[in-house]
């Protein structure tokens, strides 16, 4: 009896140990979550709450979370949630099996968007913003974070000026606000305030936005009206583009891998004579019958063919994001190497993110991010800006390509390059190998690291206050060398081979102190006051070193002192800026809102009398769809008014000291008494009236929505008008000065912007579609207070008082001279040459023949994208293009004409001769040159498949919450009618007033590439 007594006690504590244990771990907890209309939702979150624990669901929509338990005396509690769902707490109990329908949340009163020293809920949301998701941003492979904006939002014109890896980028919001200023917004990533370019830019300049790493973007806002920008004051007039970088969150640890590799080649090459083509040119144009037998030359050796390649590019990330509910983190590394498609030029980044938040109590949270970045650009010289048609063929290698004679060969037979100098005895001096400018050394290397520290503090209920310490560090290192070896051994002399090295340091500095109050009254009025004081400091120096006459090849630029000839320069600046703002945004019943708005700002670079500006903004909302005489209308769900007016400012128009009496050395040296002496001078007169760019705005906007939201609109119309620009006028000689700065002129833009989206299908197939387009228009109101009503920029574009921009003003191009015809005099006319229309009837040609023959202003721009999915299948297009823009095709001006000692376009081959009296291709002639007619400006409107993609997710793996695997052709076709390599194109880069010209810039790439995204 004691041992069956003894063997039930034990057999029961036995079993009371083990249900204690099993308690103690917890149950697994599965099931499934569904949409509203009953199709499974993948990727759902589902996090054990209050801890770092959670899963997410599979393609099928289902889940399992093990070791589910209470803690602390605490019920266990599963958070659902998943982006457009309105996420769900569940409390667990008993229950092994949670099945759940997440609710949309169509009408996203609550989500959050990213404003100007804060966040808003969109209900909220007076000015014009538009959001880019990071998906959409990373679709195709870009360098450059303003790449992926193209197209994708309605307002914002991005141009490639630059297809080169790293290459340059210019964006314009709402069209362009200056003239001899910079028009590029002002991007701020995590809190950083940072530019992309300057208006000394040029097209081969790398842009410092390729230095950000795009995978590591989380959401981009565009803020484009007065209500939204002037909030940062004196550097919003061009628009404010603001860039948050993805951070930790509390609950599992996830590791994340996302890869791409693909191959690029060139979409387009131009089509040129070919050697027996060429050497009967140059027998007509030298008339030395130098080609015996041209015919017997055949094609020729095909220079594109031997600049141009097969390119790979790749991209590889692995990032760590996970945290408690006191720190979460984020970690990223990136690696990403694009070589271009042209030979010698390359684009590599090394990067790495890490962002930390951590709460220390309830009223005190501290933070910070910090993005770090190496890049090595390799260039090669293209889009050449001289208006002469020599320099492109001889400093840009695709022009260069273009000119080389096919009758000569690229190598000597020990494989160097062989100069031109050395061929055809010499008579090709005056045109360049295009693989010796391959060979001259372009290499540029930066290292930048963007740092954030932040604290925030609760003080009271509803008071917080933000500081955050802010700053970007810039270092590059630029080599070039151009060696003896590519110079031809007759012109060999002591300033053969050149080098240079400059390097170049920047440092901003930009602290914020940020004071916030948020209120309700009586549950119907919402308060939130926002007060900010700002001060930055921008240092930069230069460094630069050149030489000339290297004895060898052996050590490139790595040993300056060598060369026989050498100069040094150096430039220091510094600048500082302070600012002090407030905002008032005010709601009634989530129905009325108004935000008040004012800023002040002081900069260094301005007058005496000037530094400080003012810059106001109102703005208002009404939400009538919550009015109630639209209560009964079920088709219309979202029906939003806003209208804003504000005064935004500009201080990039200018570089430091301009408002100052400056002297500089004369750029020359003086001889006296056999000693040569560098000369100081008065270069600047001062002008202590310098003041701020403002642009004043007004904004009025509609948001739609209909059939609960799936398909939703909306409308801006904008004026904007930009006076005091800044612009340099001419002094009379008597003043002893040539030109002066002041605030002269003023520009308008106005313009309507559409956006539309839809989701079409939501049930097992899923297709949504969005589309954007853009309207912009301006004018030149004044130029320098009165005095000139127009002038000349190039040869061929103008600024004019009551015209566009960068309007292109020629002659007429009226045919080719015949025979027995008369021949106008005033200009270089002859048989077989240019005829020009003369427009005013006086029987010869001037410049009053010259008329307006081209705008390179589009009349709209537009983007198309549309996703579908499938089960496991997801897909995706995207097109943009650009209507009713001219482009002066500089680069088909110089190879269209015949002048002898180049090749030159396939159509010459049809030229002007007695026995083919054509109306298009004149005659050859020794030093001849063509007049700067309209021939030239060409239709530049385009379609373009920018991207397709097609996607498969494996189906859950244990261990692995998701497999991706996906296929992206770029730039599939690009449908146009200019006979250019690309009609997205400027080679004068980031300018206000020299716009739409083509003299060879880096075309683009068409890539094919396969990717990877891998979840644990």
């Amino acid at each position: 009896m004691k041992i069956r007594i003894r063997f039930f006690l034990v057999l029961g504590l036995t079993i009371l140990v083990a249900a204690w244990k099993a308690h103690a771990q917890g149950s697994t907890v599965s099931g499934r979550v569904t949409g509203p209309d009953g199709n499974a939702l993948p990727g759902v979150s589902i996090i054990l709450k209050n801890t770092q624990r959670g899963t997410t669901s599979d393609a099928d929509g289902r889940y399992s979370l093990p070791s589910v338990q209470a803690t602390n005396g605490q019920p266990a509690v599963l958070t659902f949630s998943f982006i457009g769902y309105v996420s769900q707490d569940v409390t667990v109990g008993n229950r092994t099996t949670i099945d759940l329908t997440l609710q949309t949340d169509d009408r996203s009163l609550n989500e959050v968007v990213v404003v100007g020293y804060g966040t808003q809920r969109k209900i909220e949301t007076t000015g014009s913003i538009a959001s880019v998701k990071s998906t959409d941003l990373v679709q195709t492979p870009v360098a450059n974070v303003a790449q992926g904006l193209q197209a994708r939002v309605s307002g914002v014109q991005v141009t490639q000026n630059s297809a080169a890896p790293g290459g340059n980028v210019s964006v314009r919001i709402r069209g362009t606000n200056s003239i001899n200023g910079n028009s590029e917004p002002l991007y701020i990533v995590d809190g950083i305030q940072i530019s992309n370019s300057n208006p000394s830019d040029n097209v081969t300049t790398l842009s410092p936005l390729s230095t950000i790493n795009p995978n590591d973007v989380e959401s981009i806002e565009v803020l484009k009206d007065a209500s939204a920008t002037a909030i940062y004051g004196s550097r919003a007039a061009n628009g404010v583009v603001l860039i948050t970088t993805k951070r930790g969150r509390a609950g599992a640890t996830r590791i994340t891998y996302d890869g791409y590799y693909g191959v690029q080649k060139a979409a387009k090459t131009l089509p040129v004579l070919s050697a027996a083509e060429f050497g009967q040119l140059e027998n007509e144009v030298f008339r030395n019958n130098f080609y015996q037998n041209p015919a017997s030359l055949g094609e020729g050796v095909n220079w594109q063919n031997l600049i141009f390649r097969q390119a790979p590019i790749q991209s590889h990330q692995l990032s760590i994001t996970g945290g408690s509910e006191k720190t979460q983190l984020s970690l990223s590394g990136n690696y990403f190497n694009q070589d271009g498609i042209i030979i010698a030029s390359n684009f590599k980044r090394y990067s790495y993110r890490i962002n930390v938040d951590h709460k220390i109590n309830d009223r005190l949270k501290i933070g910070t991010s910090i993005l770090g970045t190496y890049a090595i650009n390799n260039g090669v010289p293209y889009g050449s800006t001289s208006l002469g048609d020599a320099d492109v063929v001889s400093s840009s290698i695709l022009g260069a390509a273009l000119g080389a004679p096919p009758t000569l060969q690229p190598y000597r037979p020990d494989g160097s390059v062989f100069p031109f100098g050395e061929q055809a005895n010499g008579q090709y001096r005056e045109v360049t190998n295009p693989l010796g400018l391959a060979a001259v050394m372009n290499q540029t290397n930066i290292r930048r690291t963007l740092a954030n520290f932040f604290a925030d503090a609760t003080l009271l209920k509803g008071l917080n206050y933000r500081a955050s310490f802010n700053i970007d560090l810039q270092n590059s290192l630029r080599d070039t060398y151009s060696p003896r070896s590519i110079v031809s051994r007759t012109d060999l002399n002591d300033n053969s081979g050149s080098g240079s090295k400059t390097n170049s340091n920047s440092t901003v500095l930009l602290h914020e102190s940020i004071l916030t109050y948020n209120t309700t009254l009586a549950e119907r009025h919402s308060l939130k006051f926002t007060g900010v004081f700002a001060t930055q400091s921008n240092l930069f120096n230069t460094n630069t070193i050149n030489a000339t006459g290297f004895p060898n090849d052996a050590t490139g630029d790595e040993a300056l002192q060598l060369a026989l000839a050498r100069t040094v320069s150096s430039y220091r600046s510094k600048e500082g800026l302070d600012s002090y703002l407030g905002r008032i945004n005010y709601g009634y019943r989530d129905r009325y809102f108004l935000d008040l708005t004012a800023r002040i700002d002081g900069s260094s670079k301005f007058g005496a009398n000037h530094k400080y500006g003012f810059f106001p903004a109102i703005a208002g909302a009404w939400r009538i769809i919550d009015e109630s005489f639209l209560k009964n209308v079920n088709w219309l769900s979202d029906l939003k008014l806003r209208g804003s007016w504000g005064i935004t400012g500009n201080a990039g128009g200018i570089s430091p000291y301009q408002s100052l009496a400056t002297v500089s050395s004369s750029g020359s040296d003086y001889q006296f008494n056999h000693t040569y002496l560098t000369g100081i001078n008065p270069s600047g007169i001062a002008n202590p009236d310098l003041r701020w760019e403002k642009s004043a705005q007004t904004d009025i906007g509609l948001d739609i929505g209909l059939l609960n939201n799936r398909l939703s609109f909306i409308v801006d119309v904008y004026q904007k008008t930009t006076r005091d620009l800044l612009y340099v006028r001419a002094l009379p000689l008597s003043s002893g000065y040539a030109t002066i700065t002041g605030n002269f002129a003023s520009l308008q833009n106005k313009g309507i912007e559409l956006a539309a989206n839809a989701r079409i299908l939501q049930g097992a197939l899923k297709w949504d579609v969005s589309a954007n387009a853009t309207i912009n228009r301006n004018k030149v109101l004044d130029l320098d207070g009165g005095t000139t009503q127009e002038r000349f920029v190039t040869t061929y574009s103008i600024l004019s008082v009551g015209q566009p921009l960068g309007l292109f003003k020629t002659y007429v191009f009226d045919g080719i001279n015949q025979s027995g015809e008369t021949i106008l005099p005033g200009y270089d006319g002859r048989l077989g040459g240019h005829k020009l229309k003369d427009i005013n009837g006086d029987g010869q040609i001037t410049a009053a023949d010259q008329v307006i023959t081209g705008n390179p202003n589009p009349k709209l721009i537009f983007g198309f994208s549309t996703n579908l999915a499938y089960k496991s299948f997801d897909f995706s297009a995207f097109l943009s293009g650009s209507q009713g823009n001219d482009i002066y095709n500089q680069a088909r001006f110089a190879f269209e004409t015949p002048l002898g000692q180049r090749n030159l376009l396939k159509g010459v081959a049809n030229r002007w001769s007695a026995t083919n009296p054509n109306q298009e291709y004149a005659s050859a002639a020794q030093g001849s040159r063509l007049p700067v007619s309209d021939r030239f400006v060409e239709d530049g409107s385009y379609l373009r498949c920018k991207n397709i993609t097609l996607g498969y997710t494996l189906p859950q793996i244990k261990g692995i919450q998701r497999i991706r695997f996906y296929a992206s052709v770029n730039n599939l076709f690009t449908i146009t009618k200019y006979s250019g390599f690309d009609p997205e194109v400027n080679s004068y880069a980031g300018s206000n007033t020299v716009l739409g010209v083509d003299n060879l810039v880096y075309p683009p790439a068409r890539s094919v590439l396969g990717g990877l995204q891998v979840t644990f």
